[in-house]
Formats: structure tokens, C-alpha cells, sequence
């Protein structure tokens, strides 16, 4: 049995980039930042907060969805698979890549549109009205 599963919420890191192909499909592509809080240790030692950035690809109707109401600083909730592919750059030097292929997202925030409400979406469905919202845990009281 095997699993490749990712949950992400963060904040999208530049516009996305939208490609389209002949079959009438499209691929959207962008940088999503996840932020771990800092901390300090009992005995004194600051840790900083760290950054993560995550490499987003979005195909077929999610693309159009994300074309539509992505924007650089949109909060997201991520749910995909990781996927590592290489190429060969223009230098002939083989590159290699690590991306989140999205299976489904939600807005966590509102739109810049006339929609009102924050709207969930998948590749096996056309966007909802529901409306989600995400309260970060509390975890100042942690033992680490």
C-alpha cells in the first residue's frame, strides 16, 4: 500500500501563471508560502519563524477557477500529491523540480468578484456556495 497526500494552508506567493494547450486544456502554475510560528525554547533559544514555498500546479477546470480567483496573497487550503519530474535547461543542464499536483482547493478568503462567499472547489465539481471558514489552533500552551 502506498500514500502520497498533501494538506496545505497558506498564501499564494505571485500571481499564478495559466497555460493553455490544443486540447483545450489548461495548466496554472504558482508559488504557495506556508509559514511555521517562532518560538522560544526553555532554555532561552530563540527559534525563528521558517518559510516554506511550495511549487502549486492546477490543471483542467481548477486552472479556470484559479485564473479567475487566485491573486498573489490569496490564502488557500491545498489538498494534492507531491510530484518530482527534470528537464534540461537551456544550458543543457538537467534541472529537477518538486510540485504539488492540486486534486482540490478553497479560498480562504474572499474573492476580489461580486461572489459573496468563500468558495470550495475540486476537480470533480463546480465551485459551491458554502462557505468555510479556518480558525488557526491555539498552540501557545504546547510543551515544544
Amino acid at each position: 500500500m502506498a500514500l502520497n497526500k498533501v494538506f496545505l494552508i497558506g498564501n499564494v506567493g505571485k500571481d499564478p501563471e495559466v497555460h493553455y494547450f490544443d486540447s483545450n486544456s489548461r495548466k496554472a502554475s504558482f508559488t504557495l508560502a506556508t509559514t511555521d510560528r517562532g518560538f522560544t525554547r526553555t532554555d532561552g533559544t530563540v527559534v525563528p519563524e521558517r518559510t516554506e514555498w511550495h511549487n502549486i500546479v492546477v490543471w483542467r477546470g481548477l486552472a479556470e477557477v484559479v485564473e479567475k480567483y487566485v491573486r498573489k496573497g490569496s490564502k488557500l487550503f491545498i489538498e494534492g500529491k507531491i510530484t518530482s519530474r527534470s528537464y534540461e535547461d537551456k544550458s543543457g543542464i538537467k534541472r529537477y523540480v518538486t510540485e504539488i499536483a492540486v486534486d482540490n482547493l478553497e479560498l480562504l478568503n474572499r474573492p476580489n468578484t461580486s461572489t459573496t462567499e468563500d468558495t470550495p472547489m475540486n476537480n470533480n465539481s463546480a465551485p459551491s456556495s458554502s462557505q468555510y471558514e479556518y480558525d488557526a489552533p491555539d498552540d501557545s500552551d504546547l510543551p515544544f
